[in-house]
């Protein structure tokens, strides 16, 4: 009798073990904090300086619209922004001309000197005979 084939079980994933470390000094436990009577103090005492700043900073900012106009600082602010974005783009485009023109100076320059040289080639080359029959090819009469 045959048996039905099992099936295929999974083998444990091997992984690599780190080394082991040498045997290190004893450490010396740390005693238990004795001091949470400060600590908790210290909390208490943070809480409400954290909670006094804030509630000066709140204060201060509650000043600012009697000593200032908070909407035209805002409107100067957008207004100074749009200006200084303006110029921004002037300068560039003005920029991108000037960068333009240069190339195109640059460019005439290079067209003038590679005429100059082939002028200079076609006048001192030898001249170049005419063309005769293909070689292999019958004379003519």
């Amino acid at each position: 009798m045959t048996e039905p084939p099992r099936p295929l079980q999974p083998r444990p994933l091997e992984l690599p073990t780190p080394a082991l470390r040498p045997p290190q000094a004893r450490r010396r436990r740390a005693a238990p904090r004795r001091g949470l009577r400060r600590s908790r103090w210290r909390q208490v005492g943070t809480g409400l300086l954290l909670g006094a700043a804030g509630a000066g900073l709140l204060l201060g900012l509650m000043q600012i619209p009697d000593r200032l106009d908070a909407l035209l600082l805002v409107s100067n602010a957008i207004a100074n922004l749009i200006d200084g974005l303006s110029h921004l783009s002037i300068g560039v485009l003005q920029l991108a001309g000037v960068l333009m023109v240069v190339a195109l100076a640059l460019l005439a320059l290079l067209l003038l000197v590679g005429g100059g040289v082939r002028i200079f080639r076609a006048l001192t080359s030898p001249p170049v005979p005419p063309p005769g029959p293909p070689p292999g090819a019958p004379p003519r009469c």
